[in-house]
């Protein structure tokens, strides 16, 4: 199954209505994860069909690419990666899955469980959010596993969640 723009759309929404915290956790850290990092590569890619609700706007910049050059699963062709502007120039009505879902990852368990991880990705900026284990609102971790169960329903997002999960280890 692919996902479709609607479908995305509708997971956008959803995730409008939740946060991390009860405050704009962007305070915390001065929105370091939507600044360009000096000299970093640190864009977000979209998931397979992202794109479609997206006309490339002047928030970010955009660059495909071919996914097999970035050692994504086979079943991926291409990727969209977004680098954003920073906060001040942000449509947050537009942020990609990954930016709404931060901090949380999607983690396949070797059972075949899906769950959420604190993202343990290196970046190039801290995250108190992550370094200092805040307590997340329970109805984004709910929101988000709700949305990750949703999209892991293509097979491409499934093939890079279950790398990642292998590659991040059993829980």
């Amino acid at each position: 199954m692919n996902i479709k723009p609607s479908t995305y759309k509708a997971i956008y929404r959803l995730l409008d209505r939740v946060s991390p915290l009860d405050t704009d956790c962007g305070l915390l850290c001065d929105a370091a994860c939507c600044m360009e990092g000096s000299g970093e590569d640190t864009g977000i890619f979209l998931l397979p069909g992202e794109e479609a609700i997206h006309n490339k706007e002047d928030w970010a910049i955009w660059e495909e690419d071919d996914a097999a050059e970035y050692n994504y699963p086979d079943s991926w062709d291409r990727l969209f990666f977004v680098k954003c502007k920073g906060p001040k120039g942000c449509n947050r009505t537009l942020r990609p899955i990954q930016c709404r879902s931060f901090p949380l990852l999607p983690h396949i368990k070797p059972d075949g469980e899906l769950i959420l991880v604190y993202n343990d990705v290196d970046l190039p900026y801290g995250c108190p959010l992550i370094d200092d284990e805040i307590p997340l609102n329970d109805d984004f971790v709910q929101a988000t596993l709700t949305v990750w169960k949703h999209l892991i329903r293509d097979q491409r997002i499934y093939d890079l969640i279950l790398e990642d999960s292998i590659d991040r280890g059993s829980d």
